[in-house]
């Protein structure tokens, strides 16, 4: 059965599309069967694997009685990678969701439909904290947070973390924080600061791999491509391969 992760931030820009394309893409790359869902009505995470954002995906699994395993696209490039693409039509999922019959458990319904099927399930949220975001808590095992190495970038961090402790509470009571991820690092006495705040208040927490910023690493996705197989020499290949084995090596000794 695969372990569920969410990838969230209310908080846009923080590279948390990046994340979701390029850990999945590693994880897979270290050969682990993945899905990477894209629960994000920009559809960033479809397109920047190459896909077309207008067809039949989660939207189509939420509202209709569309399958997922009938919408699950297969990577052409990574052959451990696959993915229930996004479209605009997701926009209107919070307004759906909140119509419906068990209503904070329609997105759970479909992640374990698909769960035997893979190793791990990667989630990328939207940049909101609306109904379909709790959908997804509801739905997943833990919350991996992108942090981007910025002033202020703990306080944009509790609207959150109160979200989880709701869901937690609420409708999730093994929800778990996967961990802290710091993003867009650049070495100057700022970002190292910021590095310094988020490992003190998390702890374990925080993920020792630090990714950095990297021009390459922006111009994958255009390209319709996860950085490592964009160009393999970036600093972004790297810095994910390492997030990559971090991940792995957490959740094997988690397991263990």
């Amino acid at each position: 059965m695969a372990k569920v992760v969410a990838l969230a931030n209310q908080k846009g820009g923080v590279g948390k599309t990046t994340t979701a394309i390029n850990l999945a893409a590693s994880v897979a790359l270290l050969g682990k069967k993945v899905l990477l869902i894209d629960a994000d009505p920009q559809a960033n995470a479809t397109s920047g694997l190459g896909f077309d954002i207008n067809q039949q995906g989660l939207y189509e699994c939420i509202v209709g009685d569309v399958q997922a395993r009938d919408v699950i696209l297969h990577s052409a490039d990574i052959k451990k990678l696959w993915l229930l693409p996004s479209s605009i039509n997701l926009v209107a999922a919070d307004t759906d969701l909140s119509q419906m019959e068990n209503a904070h458990h329609i997105i759970k319904g479909i992640v374990d439909s698909v769960r035997g099927d893979y190793d791990y399930i990667f989630i990328d949220c939207s940049p909101s904290l609306g109904f379909t975001t709790v959908n997804i808590l509801t739905a997943v095992d833990s919350v991996l947070v992108p942090v981007q190495c910025e002033y202020l970038a703990l306080e944009g961090l509790s609207k959150l973390l109160n979200s989880i402790k709701m869901v937690k509470s609420r409708l999730n009571p093994a929800l778990a924080i996967e961990g802290f991820v710091l993003t867009m690092y650049m070495r100057n006495k700022l970002n190292n600061q910021v590095v310094s705040e988020v490992r003190e208040h998390f702890g374990e927490l925080a993920y020792e791999t630090i990714i950095q910023r990297n021009i390459r690493l922006g111009e994958a996705p255009s390209h319709g491509k996860p950085i490592m197989l964009y160009d393999a020499a970036a600093v972004g290949a790297a810095n994910y391969l390492s997030l990559a084995r971090e991940f792995l090596k957490r959740n094997k000794t988690k397991r263990e």
